[in-house]
């Protein structure tokens, strides 16, 4: 029989697992915090949109204003998705591990650069006049903050193409047909080109 201090210290430290508590960064490998940050804060099934979030985790590191290790950065309070280090992961998870070997090894989004150090969710607009946007990747809208910023979230955001319209010409004709055969003449097809029934 256990002790009842044991018995309360096996009690506390499985409700702390339970709970996530035991999950802190210190404990993670950078790879599993890269990974996580990637899940929580992207489209789940979009690398790019990974590789995005990934690329302003890294700015982040190397930033003097920032934590120097993934684990730190992502980690620190308020900037990233509640429960980044602590919730399970489920579908897409592979996807997010994949992408996190690939930005630790050099990988990085070429729309995001160097610089960006924010991101928000794609769509969202606040009252701040030193965002400046640089692309939208995995329903993400990632940003630098500047003194004068010279592009919106608008001018970054993804056009989609029009669909051609068709011209009168292309679209096909419709041709009313009598429900028993034996009600239609009989046509060749000479005829039926002559009649503009077929092109």
């Amino acid at each position: 029989m256990l002790h009842p201090h044991a018995r309360n210290a096996l009690i506390l430290f499985a409700l702390l697992a339970v709970s996530g508590c035991a999950s802190k960064p210190g404990r993670m490998s950078e790879h599993e915090c890269m990974a996580r940050v990637m899940y929580f804060e992207s489209n789940r099934s979009s690398e790019d949109g990974m590789v995005a979030v990934g690329t302003v985790v890294m700015n982040r590191v190397k930033s003097e204003k920032y934590p120097n290790s993934i684990c730190a950065v992502v980690g620190q309070k308020n900037q990233f998705a509640p429960g980044v280090l602590s919730k399970p992961m489920a579908a897409g998870r592979e996807l997010a591990e994949r992408t996190a070997t690939k930005v630790m090894r050099g990988a990085r989004h070429s729309g995001v650069g160097s610089n960006a150090l924010f991101f928000h969710t794609a769509g969202y607009s606040f009252p701040y006049n030193n965002m400046h946007y640089v692309v939208i990747a995995g329903g993400n809208a990632f940003y630098e903050k500047r003194k004068n910023p010279t592009q919106t979230q608008a001018m970054v955001t993804p056009r989609r193409e029009p669909v051609p319209r068709a011209s009168p010409r292309t679209q096909p004709r419709v041709l009313a047909v009598s429900a028993t055969p034996s009600a239609m003449p009989a046509m060749s097809i000479e005829d039926i080109i002559q009649s503009g029934a077929a092109y």
